[in-house]
């Protein structure tokens, strides 16, 4: 029903249109008057008709498309930051009055339509341009918008004070990160600075594999979520929830890599196949495993540690015990020293992607 009185709507406007295009006209051109003013006045109407027959035909076509114009131009914008748009409108509408005032004193100027047109449409579309592009320019510095985009999103008070973080990147959560807990661990120590960013399509992501029939997936992401509720409410640091979508990207580790480019920010993360694909693409990571590799204590080989062999290698005579951060020593010869606390000596230490592995020998 709506969609009816739409479509009559766009059928009178174009009626009125065509009619009053017409009446326009007759008044300039005596043939239009057909040798009587109410011949001219039919005329008039017929057009009118024909004009609005055709907007309303026209109804749904135009609809579809201006609604793909503005699906395109929100992709198109979502890809460019807040802060660019608003310097680029701010730029174009200084343009356009400049423009308005140039085109002022041309036309006391030179007093020929024609031309007096062009020189207008001109100057309009090139302040509007030399606008838009001074203004992205000096995106750093005009007003200072761009400082106080800076302090607005880093400013916190959850004590009472205002703490500014200059310039420091956001932080983009992927979900596995979020599942693996550890975030809220590291937060706490205040290793992570900055702004915590939380896409809406990871919170999805989260609340789909808490609502999943598998038992153990319906764990992990009600964990997830706890850890979430955490980071926001007991921890001293700024979480935002990004709105922000790529509808015409499927894929979540996609859309994660895609705003972090977008905010000029670091995606953070255990996966350890989303790391690689961001360092192609260009995007800094936090990668917690390779954070939790680093701290673990070095071993060189000839030093000596205690251990506890807790089960059998994959080899003859291996041994597997386990440091208490869960570093695995691989224990040559130490099958015979199952369930026992023995001095282990350190022969070699193997570096992986997983995590760091050293072997040895029981020390005599």
């Amino acid at each position: 029903m709506i969609r009816r009185i739409i479509r009559a709507l766009i059928g009178i406007a174009g009626f009125v249109l065509g009619f009053a295009t017409y009446l326009a006209l007759m008044e300039n051109i005596e043939f239009l008057k057909f040798g009587n003013i109410v011949y001219g006045y039919i005329a008039s109407i017929g057009v009118g008709a024909i004009l609005g027959f055709v907007f309303y035909k026209l109804e749904p076509w135009v609809v579809n498309k201006t609604k793909e114009l503005v699906k395109i131009l929100d992709t198109e914008m979502s890809k460019y930051p807040q802060t660019d748009i608003l310097l680029g409108a701010i730029g174009l509408i200084i343009g356009l009055v400049i423009a308005y005032l140039i085109v002022g004193l041309i036309n006391t100027i030179v007093r020929i339509p024609l031309i007096n047109g062009v020189l207008a449409l001109i100057t309009y579309i090139f302040m509007g341009y030399l606008g838009i592009r001074i203004a992205l320019k000096s995106r750093d510095d005009l007003f200072n918008i761009n400082k106080l985009a800076r302090l607005s999103n880093s400013i916190k008070d959850k004590s009472g004070k205002k703490e500014v973080n200059k310039g420091i990147p956001v932080k983009v959560l992927d979900t596995s990160v979020i599942i693996d807990g550890r975030i809220a661990d590291i937060c706490k120590t205040g290793f992570i600075e900055g702004k915590l960013i939380i896409p809406k399509f990871v919170l999805n992501e989260l609340q789909h594999i808490a609502d999943s029939s598998d038992d153990l997936k319906r764990v992990r992401g009600r964990r997830g979520l706890d850890i979430l509720n955490i980071i926001q409410k007991e921890l001293d640091i700024e979480v935002e929830i990004s709105e922000t979508d790529f509808d015409d990207i499927p894929e979540v580790d996609s859309k994660l890599l895609k705003l972090a480019q977008v905010l000029g920010g670091k995606v953070v993360t255990n996966d350890y196949n989303l790391n690689k694909v961001a360092q192609f693409q260009g995007v800094e990571v936090l990668n917690i495993n390779e954070l939790a590799n680093a701290i673990k204590p070095v071993a060189i080989p000839g030093e000596e540690m205690v251990a506890q062999v807790v089960k059998e290698g994959k080899e003859a005579n291996q041994g597997i015990a386990y440091l208490d951060d869960g570093t695995m020593i691989v224990v040559d010869g130490g099958r015979k020293h199952m369930g026992e606390t023995i001095r282990v000596l350190v022969t070699s230490v193997l570096q992986t992607p997983a995590g760091r592995m050293i072997f040895g020998k029981p020390k005599n």
